[in-house]
């Protein structure tokens, strides 16, 4: 069943030598590009007000992702090239609709594909926003601010920690708040801050159902491994993707020529990509919520705060510009909680 969209927005099926998938666009034909990528176990329908919410004269893009939405269900998600598949894919959509340069946007998984972009193409883009993105190290198994790996596997990375019960019940559509592993119920505690409830929140539970789920999706293969917490990840599909063990060398930022001024917001109560993420097993082991814990020397939480403002610094020396905004009281996708806060900083960075 296609999920309604608000008005003033288009979805589209489009085509590119890479991938065919639904594409929501907003704004007339001719405007300035900004090209919209989402998160994790969602799809476009979550930048929906975003879209409609632009200046005048721009052009919102927003595609499911593959493995999200409606993408083709056959496109999978090799994990070993990191965000290659996803990067690839966005460059193909520009190229596909004519556009030489876009303002590019990317929200936790999204913001991973960015970093991704900045490094193999910064040519093609006017201005990059990051929403809450993951780490550009990737997400959990290091220790620093400098993303050194916990274990020589990255173990503790990947999609075989990923909760069961909530895989189950992405499979069976569910809408309810029955348990608090549901969609809805992981929405309204983990996604945003509470008590915030979404005006579309159905919409949002509903693209989240839309997650591609299997071996080589969500949440994908997985590895046994010796070290702690004795899971590495695997090969295939979204979560996979984003282990530290198949991320590009971010660093390379640093040295791209141009650089294009960055946005990065974040919500002050973000529990997804924190220094104290909600879902980092370094943080659950602290709290004595994942047993075997080895410690903070050998297995301390991801900073992952510290690491996107340890790369954006060092962005910053080297000739780059970047802005950071915290928008207080939203968790990780104040786009959705605080949209007017959001776009206040978002329309002044692109209009600049």
């Amino acid at each position: 069943m296609p999920i309604p969209t608000l008005e003033g927005i288009t979805p589209k099926t489009v085509s590119t030598n890479r991938l065919t998938t639904r594409v929501l666009f907003s704004g007339p034909d001719d405007g300035i590009p900004v090209l919209l990528l989402h998160g994790n176990v969602s799809s476009a329908t979550w930048w929906e007000d975003i879209l409609v919410s632009l200046p005048e004269g721009y052009r919102g893009i927003a595609p499911d992702q593959r493995g999200f939405g409606e993408a083709d269900s056959d496109a999978k998600v090799d994990a070993t090239r990191g965000m290659g598949d996803f990067a690839d894919d966005a460059l193909a959509l520009l190229d596909h609709l004519g556009y030489e340069k876009a303002h590019i946007v990317g929200n936790s998984l999204g913001g991973m594909v960015v970093w991704r972009l900045l490094v193999v193409a910064p040519e093609r883009f006017l201005t990059a926003t990051l929403a809450n993105p993951g780490s550009p190290f990737g997400f959990g198994a290091t220790r620093d601010a400098d993303g050194t790996p916990a274990t020589p596997d990255f173990a503790g990375s990947g999609g075989g920690l990923s909760n069961p019960e909530l895989i189950q019940r992405l499979k069976d559509g569910d809408m309810s708040t029955e348990s608090d592993f549901s969609p809805r119920s992981a929405l309204r505690t983990l996604l945003v801050k509470p008590p915030f409830i979404a005006e579309r929140e159905d919409e949002l539970v509903m693209a989240m159902n839309a997650t591609h789920l299997g071996e080589q999706d969500i949440p994908g293969d997985a590895e046994q491994s010796a070290n702690w917490p004795h899971m590495a990840p695997g090969k295939w599909g979204a979560t996979n993707a984003t282990s530290p063990k198949y991320a590009s060398d971010v660093n390379k930022i640093v040295q791209t020529d141009p650089k294009p001024r960055i946005l990065w917001v974040r919500g002050s109560h973000d529990l997804v990509v924190s220094d104290t993420a909600a879902s980092d097993p370094g943080f659950l082991g602290q709290m004595g919520l994942l047993p075997g814990w080895p410690g903070e020397e050998q297995y301390p939480p991801q900073p992952m705060i510290g690491q996107t403002r340890n790369i954006l610094e060092k962005y910053a020396a080297a000739g780059g510009t970047y802005t950071e905004v915290v928008i207080e009281n939203t968790g990780h996708v104040p786009f959705i909680e605080k949209p007017e806060e959001f776009n206040k900083a978002f329309h002044s960075h692109i209009n600049k």
